[in-house]
Formats: structure tokens, sequence, C-alpha cells
């Protein structure tokens, strides 16, 4: 089968700086909504008409991948308005009530980058904004997509890969 819109991919990649550092490795397979939210422009477009089996080295620029860094989504919160325990690291799909800023982006995940004892340092930068990636991909299936998924436009969790979301760490909801 043809990868064509709507259709599911089932990819292994490793993903890459352009130094070389390993950001992300799927080493096993895992499935992809073609034609909807799960994957990249860049990726689809690479993906496009191809079928099991193939194999692409692409080198993603910051604004084809999460975009350029941009210094006003780093801010400054008091500590009082986070809860006990909140580290470096933590991220929070919302700004916990109290805080002066307002959320700057709807799908915005603030990132904890700096806790002070009067303070706490906000990034709503995407981990991977600004930075230019390498990835090498392989097609390891390609199937229908289901009705639901095709509402969707998402396989479901694919959002546990880099393209979503990396990297990976404590999340508070």
């Amino acid at each position: 089968m043809m990868i064509t819109t709507p259709c599911v991919v089932t990819l292994t990649w490793r993903l890459e700086d352009t130094l070389g550092n390993a950001i992300d490795e799927l080493t096993e397979p895992v499935e992809f909504f073609y034609g909807g939210n799960d994957l990249l422009a860049k990726v689809e477009e690479a993906l496009a008409d191809q079928a099991v089996g193939f194999h692409a080295k692409l080198h993603l620029e910051p604004e084809h991948a999460f975009g350029d860094y941009e210094a006003s989504l780093v801010f400054f919160e008091e500590r009082s308005v986070f809860p006990e325990g909140t580290e470096v690291g933590m991220q929070f799909d919302a700004l916990p009530a109290g805080c002066k800023t307002k959320d700057l982006r709807e799908d915005a995940i603030y990132t904890v980058t700096d806790v002070y004892p009067t303070h706490v340092v906000l990034d709503g930068n995407h981990p991977l904004a600004g930075i230019a990636l390498r990835l090498d991909l392989t097609v390891r299936d390609v199937r229908e997509a289901s009705a639901d998924e095709i509402e969707r436009g998402s396989v479901g969790d694919a959002s546990l890969s880099v393209l979503s979301t990396l990297p990976a760490s404590p999340h508070t909801h």
C-alpha cells in the first residue's frame, strides 16, 4: 500500500541534533496517522507516495520542526503559586492559578528551568525549538486508517514520540 492521505504509517527512526547527539530513537515500530496531527509537515512530505521499506535521512531546520526559540516565552512567576516539590524539568500543560503571566499559547507546555526560593523560571518554548535536526527514518508498515483515526486526525498516542513532546520528563496536568 502506498502512503496517501489518510492512512497509518508505522515507523522506526533515530533523531539527532546536527552534531550527531541522539535525541530520540524509536527502535520498536510506532504507528502515526499520515495526513493529520501526528507528524511534522516535512516528514509527511518525505513519506508521500512511498511504501513499506522506504528509508530517508531528513535535515529539518527549526522552522520545519519546532520553530525558532522565542525569548519572550521565558518568564518568572512567584514560587508560592507552584505546588510543593516543583523542580527543574517538570512540565505544566497550563499555568497554575495565581500566575501573573497569562497562558501564552493554547498548546504551550511550560517547562520549569530554574527554581529559586522566591520565584520559578518557566519556558514555554518546545524543548527542541531553535534546533536543526537530523531524522533517519524507515517505514515498517502502512495500513488504512480507521474511521475513528480519521475523525481524530491521530492514531491516538503517537504524542509519545519526540515529534510532539520530547524530551520526556515529569508532567503535571
